[in-house]
């Protein structure tokens, strides 16, 4: 819902503030309805507004409440903030406004870090006390809001933006081996801290930092995710999964609703979006807006799903925005699409997400968006493999990997040549306990670590490059928490996401419930040629590109002599994985 940044200056300096207008500025997509500012002391917070909730000056940001000497800045949604604000009220606690800005200000003041337990959404916040200049710093438990931070000696930085850190020039731009390796191995999934440049992290999904003003970070985790289901659950069948799943993702489609703008829908056609559609017919919701998008076909593979989309629109007799994406419209679009990434991302989608969004934004300031089912229902193709797997972690690299570390050190520069910093990532996660199965241990990594750093980031970025809002409700907490003690069995037959599709045969038409899967097909960023395979060229072949030095030169032109042979295991180009960096680090000044 916003963009949020700010400095937290060490040992008595004052705040520098200019860089933090900078940032805001750099933000002024994700919150373009108002822009803030609050400096104290050694603290700056800046805030970049999109009015969803309390659409009055009461909810300006930054927030400041003079009686409990604390000052926050926000970006998310609490869905729950009705029931916390009654109970914050029982204790005696007055409000001068009506949305969840000031509840999270209050919950806080009220049960200190232990407040984030009590939240269901999706938020990153800052919350800076006057008298003691610490800043208490919290991510929700799934990461669907960023926050990306910088440590010196001096301050620590922190924005909702990896580039609009970059405002600061003492933050080097040096890029991270590690990163570099998770970027080209685990299909572009950077899991946190890393990201691509060494001298800026990221926060870890269900963690919270305490920064205190002589420079000490302390970092807690408040969530984790446990796979094992309870002595009663044990006795469950697939109908009572399947019943008692209807029930959580009811609850968290209404709860998606909170909003004082109306709420439309990205329908992809898919089950997913289409459940989300029919959920929302219960609640009365049968004028909706609902959105779909389409791309050229290529080399016989369909780039488009209407069909399936148009289906459900008539059903529920939404009101259906298709999208058509001319090629002359997409091929201009790259360069805006990669400048809206906070980080590099090589996913076709990004480019589907950025040209609907547009659109969208014309017409709804919020959606609701079908992102994190199959993570958390098994819907991919690598998890049936893994039923039968002991442990797991070669069946998972083998389907999930873009290449192996083999090929990788053949790829880029000998100075980026170090040990198999994926495979080592995926070992130690598969090794975490609370989760049993090599298949559950598979679910988790993905509903923990890709989905985050993947779809859901993918969402977030080109949704707020337009200042829209995406809202996912198969990733309410509760939600989640709930599917992942679903036994393995349920989820992964049938095609994957067995259990989900039992639960949609009472919602919504069978026609888009055993169709095959699908997802925002954009085949020319697959098959790369003519003005598409020349821009990954030039960029692959500029000064810029050179000059950094990342890729051995040889494997880039060796790639470049037949792109259609150098496709990942998940049917992604590297031709285009390798330019969407570049690009991204030419337009970003690095």
């Amino acid at each position: 819902m916003c963009g949020i940044c700010g400095q937290i200056s060490f040992n008595g300096q004052a705040a520098d503030v200019t860089p933090v207008i900078e940032m805001t500025e750099r933000m002024k997509a994700r919150g373009p309805d108002a822009l803030g500012l609050h400096v104290h002391g050694g603290n700056a917070l800046g805030h970049r507004r999109l009015k969803i909730i309390d659409l009055s000056e009461r909810a300006h940001q930054p927030m400041v409440d003079n009686a409990l000497g604390l000052s926050i800045v926000y970006n998310g949604a609490i869905y729950n903030y009705d029931e916390l604000r009654m109970e914050l009220q029982g204790k005696g606690y007055e409000f001068f406004s009506h949305g969840d800005t000031e509840v999270i200000l209050k919950a806080y003041h009220a049960w200190g870090k232990a407040c984030v337990e009590r939240f269901n959404g999706m938020f990153a916040f800052a919350v800076t006390h006057r008298d003691s200049g610490k800043t208490f710093i919290a991510r929700d438990r799934l990461g669907i809001k960023p926050l990306y931070f910088s440590k010196t000696d001096k301050a620590f930085r922190f924005s909702s933006s990896l580039p609009a850190l970059l405002a600061y020039d003492d933050i080097g731009k040096a890029i991270d081996p590690v990163a570099l390796h998770h970027y080209m191995t685990f299909h572009s999934v950077v899991p946190p801290p890393h990201t691509i440049l060494r001298d800026v992290k990221k926060m870890k999904p269900g963690t919270t930092l305490t920064v205190t003003p002589d420079g000490n970070v302390d970092e807690a985790t408040y969530w984790t995710l446990d796979f094992t289901p309870s002595a009663d659950e044990m006795q469950y069948g697939l109908e009572d999964w399947a019943e008692l799943l209807l029930v959580n993702l009811r609850k968290a489609v209404k709860r998606r609703l909170t909003a004082d703008v109306p709420v439309g829908v990205l329908l992809s056609g898919g089950l997913d979006s289409s459940l989300i559609v029919g959920l929302l017919a219960e609640l009365g919701q049968w004028d909706v807006n609902t959105f779909s998008i389409g791309f050229k076909d290529v080399n016989g593979e369909g780039g488009n799903e209407f069909a399936y989309s148009d289906i459900i629109a008539k059903h529920y007799g939404t009101d259906h925005h298709r999208i058509e994406a001319e090629d002359e419209r997409v091929l201009p679009s790259l360069d805006r699409c990669i400048r809206a990434m906070s980080e590099p991302m090589v996913s076709h989608d990004c480019i589907g997400f950025y040209l609907l969004s547009e659109a969208v934004s014309r017409h709804v300031k919020v959606v609701q968006s079908g992102q994190g089912a199959d993570e958390i229902f098994g819907g991919y193709h690598w998890y049936p493999p893994m039923m039968e797997s002991k442990d797991g972690i070669y069946d998972y690299v083998s389907h999930f990997f873009d290449r192996p570390h083999t090929e990788y050190v053949a790829a880029v520069n000998a100075s980026f040549v170090g040990d198999d910093h994926s495979f080592d990532f995926v070992h130690r996660h598969f090794s975490q306990p609370g989760a049993q199965s090599a298949v559950d241990r598979a679910l988790r990594i993905d509903t923990t670590v890709m989905l985050t750093d993947d779809p859901v980031k993918r969402v977030d970025n080109m949704t707020m490059a337009w200042g829209l809002e995406a809202r996912v409700p198969f990733l309410d907490h509760e939600l989640v928490e709930f599917s992942a003690r679903i036994p393995a069995m349920w989820k992964v037959s049938h095609g994957g996401k067995h259990v989900l599709k039992e639960a949609a045969r009472s919602v919504i038409p069978h026609e888009v419930i055993d169709r095959p899967k699908g997802y925002f097909p954009v085949p020319a960023l697959k098959y790369l040629d003519g003005d598409y395979l020349a821009f990954v060229a030039d960029t692959l072949r500029s000064s810029r590109s050179r000059q950094r030095a990342i890729f051995n030169p040889a494997y880039i032109e060796h790639v470049l002599e037949q792109p259609d042979a150098h496709i990942t295991p998940l049917k992604g180009s590297k031709l285009w994985q390798m330019a969407v960096l570049e690009h991204w680090l030419t337009v970003q000044g690095i």
